[in-house]
């Protein structure tokens, strides 16, 4: 379920290895800083190890690892490989602050499919 407001992201890793610990402590900086910083947006992070949820993976077409997702807000985005570059990151899942707010697109894109608050004022 998703909550307005909020970032609901999965991380994808491969078992408890250095690069697993590396990429879940980038991610969580990025969680914790730019994005809670500097944005102001509230992250919801779940951590899945590949080995122990392959099914998990499979229902989101993961194969291989490091690989963030951007569940919500939709449209759902993912970004995979080496994660530490934050501004690559935020960009690909659509996140980037120079940008339009992914829940200010996601509630234009609400107003369109509904026809509330058109370019017309209706």
């Amino acid at each position: 379920m998703s909550v307005p407001g909020r970032l609901r992201l999965r991380l994808y890793v491969a078992g408890p290895s250095p690069r697993s610990t590396r990429t879940i402590e980038s991610v969580r900086r990025l969680c914790e800083g730019r994005l809670a910083g500097a944005c102001g947006w509230e992250c919801d992070l779940e951590i899945v190890d590949l080995y122990q949820q392959p099914g998990l993976a499979a229902q989101d077409g993961v194969v291989a690892a490091p690989t963030l997702l951007r569940l919500s807000p939709l449209p759902a985005r993912r970004v995979a490989g080496d994660l530490t570059d934050a501004h690559r990151v935020l960009v690909t899942l659509g996140l980037d602050p120079a940008e339009a707010s992914p829940f200010q697109a996601a509630r234009q894109q609400q107003q369109q499919d509904t026809g509330i608050g058109g370019a017309d004022g209706v």
